[in-house]
């Protein structure tokens, strides 16, 4: 099992120097990916669903990401998670062509399909498509990713006639991590990425997640070339040795560390400190 850390595009990690400064402590320490989730705009006032206050900073998990690359060498790099829906998918392919490329292929491109209504219905997305755009965004990015002549035919995204370049490192894209807990994004998962990332507070949040997992893949098919479906989950609070052993014997591949809510950058890096020495 593999430590990383997520939720550092928001609250403590946000001008240059902290950004840095923790990046590459997180990288000495060990840790072996860095995590940047995604909010466009959020309401206001806050929501009981809302995860923050709409005063809460949080940048751009791709621009916050290639920054990040820039200043490290092996950290993966996983947006925790993207909202599809609300991306044009041919500007996001460029974008995540383009990040894959410059940090040598150390991509994890993790997206979902959102669950913020008013988000949403903001950025011009009805809420009601959300899991189709979904589906079929990411149909059209890996069509423009690998195809020698890329096409695709949707409901919601048509091209034909066009290329686009520099494709990903990988040979089928960059690595799709699928985040969500609805049945739905279970389904996707298994069809769809390479992997899938969830959140809770305990392992046993975990298991009801994987027993999801189980059911989406007595009913939708897996391609070979997509291989096992890696674990990757986030503990929304500090995590112990004892829990950490508990997560291992569950499977997880990379276990995902959430200094949120600490706002002071000495705080993160004491936290990242403390976090380095789990069984993994």
């Amino acid at each position: 099992m593999e430590l990383g850390v997520n939720g550092l595009n928001a609250k403590a990690v946000l001008g240059p120097a902290e950004t840095v400064r923790l990046a590459r402590l997180a990288e000495e320490l060990g840790y072996r990916s860095w995590w940047a989730g995604e909010h466009v705009v959020l309401p206001s006032p806050r929501v009981p669903d809302a995860p923050m206050e709409p005063t809460d900073p949080i940048l751009d998990p791709l621009v916050h990401l290639a920054y990040v690359a820039a200043v490290t060498e092996r950290l993966e790099l996983g947006t925790g998670i993207v909202i599809l829906p609300q991306r044009n998918p041919l500007v996001l392919a460029k974008q995540v062509a383009s990040l894959d490329v410059l940090s040598g292929g150390r991509l994890l491109l993790g997206v979902g399909a959102g669950y913020l209504e008013p988000e949403m219905t903001a950025v011009g997305v009805p809420y009601s498509e959300r899991g189709r755009r979904t589906d079929e965004y990411l149909d059209a990015m890996r069509a423009l990713w690998t195809q020698p002549a890329p096409s695709y035919q949707g409901r919601y995204v048509a091209f034909d006639g066009v290329d686009a370049h520099p494709r990903p490192v990988g040979a089928h894209g960059p690595r799709i991590v699928i985040g969500g807990h609805s049945p739905a994004a279970f389904r996707r998962a298994v069809a769809r990425g390479h992997g899938w990332f969830g959140n809770g507070d305990s392992p046993e949040d975990l298991a009801g997640h994987l027993a999801g997992l189980r059911k989406a893949a007595a009913e939708v098919e897996r391609p070979e070339w997509l291989g096992r479906l890696e674990i990757n989950f986030t503990q929304l609070s500090p995590v112990n040795a004892d829990t950490a052993r508990r997560y291992a014997d569950l499977g997880v591949d990379r276990l995902v560390v959430y200094p949120l809510p600490l706002e002071d950058p000495a705080d993160v890096a004491a936290f990242l400190e403390r976090h380095a020495g789990l069984p993994h």
